[in-house]
């Protein structure tokens, strides 16, 4: 079955959507929310927008999911990598307003001398006072719950999740992925004696699936809500890699369908395309999970609605944290095409991911063609649970509301003032090949490429008709163009300030430097005061931020738990330090307790530069 044969962009029509629909044209009492959320999944990575060659990974629930609700076939994620993505969709602000824009953590990159740029320091975790959509819906009355990948640092239990279960379930790395598969008597991974799909001649009464924690986990923290509304957050940990599954009939399955032995010969799988065997089965297990969910609320019935079944009063998002993973190391895991490259990118492969949402008062087999973004969800969950936040917490959000779009059949998203959303923007200053920002306006997108220091344009569709979609053809160079240029260059270097997004910075080690960057001449520290200081170079350029950061001293183990107790929040992340008036000394107090710190610092040039981590003694 294919929702999508040729890309349309929905005309613009008119603006309806400004009045938000109010509760009480929904269904009573207040509806659940559940987010199903896929690590990797790329937009061509199941059967819903598939466009050109057929995805041969069987996804018949999300077909489902979609005939009952709203495909969005310009569905992004809010970064090209896990973790700013799940920022941002829990916090519902944009990954480079947070500076929680990669994995990198904790992490201090210190740049090659071939290097020119070097990516911004993040720190450890989520800040401590972002508020999350999970401590706006308990605040609001509602039973809160996460399961599966978290990748925030620290746990979600600190984050407003009164359940929290961050196993990582059936997606654990078997020591021979070509033999090592689930039993009827597995202790941990029992096959199921229910069968699912897929059908085959082999199996024509369907395969049974192993046991999976988050799964199960998802499934009792609805049974448990009982008397309250429900939010449940649950992110599975596939399709990443490790490239692997448990289940045997499902990879001889695969292994059949794409012509290739079973068991697999050991080692990386180098076929192009979409020819992983192991990467589909993942790809179908989390499909099977997700019909495991809406089977279960199908069949149970709504205990604060007799006489209706959780499904009719539950709200389903369906997505992916970013763009698919094409390749881990020499191993072909996926491909995103038509789309231009995958995860780590700014192009449309690394970015634009499958959606979909149903719910009560959503038209069933429904499409929208506009440009959503996962920062929507937090403003359009608070209205359709009727569910309040502060005004200056809601004037910090990212997104918009497209609950008119849900459930008025609007053909626009705008926002609180009646004004059409133009564009969307990322930030993505890490990686040397893919430091980019970007803006899709329209028909258009433009990258704003760090390295090179320019900017490329492509002309996604003409018309509404797609028209470059693999990216192919830069067109900012051609004079015809130079006026699109300017005008969404201006843009997005609007969005960058506005949202006073960081990096990429210059590399002090740069061998090819034109300007000088700070030198560090002497760091001190003085037990009895504990303070710290830091004295550079009076002939280079001035300091223009500082922070300390407290570390553990060299060569600890972080003192953190599974969940998070007992850890120092402090440790890892970037506190403000003191810049004197000469610009060329810092200075920090280091509490009792912090081991070890060092300092960042950017000067007027642009270079980060880093201390060596010292030992607060």
């Amino acid at each position: 079955m294919k929702l999508l044969k040729t890309l349309m962009l929905t005309p613009m029509v008119c603006l309806c959507a400004v009045a938000l629909t109010p509760l009480s044209a929904l269904a009573e009492p207040r509806p659940n929310i559940v987010i199903f959320y896929v690590d990797d999944l790329g937009w061509q990575g199941t059967q819903l927008n598939d466009v050109d060659a057929p995805c041969p990974y069987e996804t018949p629930n999300v077909l489902k999911l979609a005939e009952q609700g709203m495909n969005f076939t310009q569905g992004y994620s809010a970064a090209p990598t896990c973790a700013p993505s799940r920022a941002g969709i829990i916090t519902g602000q944009h990954p480079g307003k947070l500076r929680y824009t990669h994995v990198l953590f904790d992490r201090i990159i210190k740049g090659r001398a071939t290097e020119e740029f070097v990516d911004p320091y993040l720190g450890a975790h989520l800040q401590m006072d972002a508020l999350t959509l999970a401590t706006a819906l308990q605040d609001n009355g509602y039973h809160t719950g996460h399961v599966g990948k978290w990748h925030l640092g620290l746990s979600s239990s600190l984050f407003g999740f009164e359940f929290s279960h961050e196993d990582r379930g059936v997606h654990r790395k078997a020591p021979d992925r070509t033999k090592d598969f689930s039993t009827a008597d597995d202790p941990k991974y029992p096959l199921s004696k229910e069968k699912y799909p897929p059908f085959s001649t082999k199996k024509p009464d369907g395969i049974s699936y192993p046991y999976d924690g988050v799964t199960e986990s998802a499934l009792k923290f609805m049974e448990e809500s009982q008397d309250k509304p429900f939010f449940l957050y649950l992110a599975h940990w596939m399709v990443h890699w490790p490239a692997m599954t448990r289940n045997g009939e499902l990879l001889e399955y695969y292994c059949d369908k794409l012509g290739q032995p079973f068991p697999p010969k050991a080692g990386e799988m180098s076929t192009p395309g979409q020819n992983n065997p192991y990467f589909a089965s993942m790809v179908t297990t989390v499909d099977w999970s997700l019909g495991r969910i809406v089977d279960y609320l199908e069949k149970t019935d709504d205990p604060r609605n007799p006489g209706k079944k959780l499904i009719e009063t539950t709200y389903l998002i369906f997505t992916s944290d970013n763009g698919g993973c094409t390749n881990h190391g020499k191993e072909v895991l996926s491909d995103n095409s038509p789309l231009k490259y995958g995860k780590s990118n700014g192009e449309e492969g690394g970015i634009r991911v499958p959606m979909v949402i149903r719910g009560p008062g959503i038209p069933k087999g429904s499409q929208f063609d506009g440009l959503v973004n996962q920062l929507d969800y937090f403003p359009t969950i608070l209205n359709l649970t009727d569910s309040s936040i502060a005004p200056e917490a809601q004037s910090e959000l990212s997104g918009l509301d497209i609950t008119p779009v849900l459930l008025d059949g609007a053909r626009q998203i705008v926002d609180a003032q009646g004004v059409k959303r133009e564009n969307l923007f990322w930030h993505f200053p890490h990686g040397q090949d893919s430091m980019k920002s970007v803006l899709r306006e329209g028909d258009f997108k433009l990258l704003k490429n760090y390295l090179t220091r320019d900017y490329s344009l492509y002309r996604l569709y003409k018309n509404g008709q797609r028209d470059d979609l693999e990216e192919m053809k830069d067109l900012a160079l051609d004079p015809e163009y130079a006026p699109v240029v300017k005008k969404l260059s201006e843009k997005l270097e609007r969005h960058l300030a506005e949202n006073q997004v960081e990096g990429p910075y210059l590399n002090p080690a740069y061998k090819g430097k034109t300007k000088p960057a700070a030198e560090i001449q002497s760091v001190t520290f003085d037990p009895a005061s504990r303070q710290a200081g830091v004295q550079l170079a009076t002939s280079g350029p001035a300091i223009e931020t500082a922070y300390v950061i407290y570390r553990d001293k060299p060569g600890a183990e972080k003192k953190k738990s599974k969940h998070g107790k007992g850890t120092d929040v402090r440790l890892g992340m970037k506190m403000p330090a003191t810049i004197a008036s000469s610009g060329n000394m810092v200075s920090a107090r280091i509490p009792k307790k912090i081991e070890a710190y060092c300092f960042l610092l950017i000067d007027e040039n642009n270079y980060q530069t880093f201390s060596k981590i010292q030992l607060a003694k």
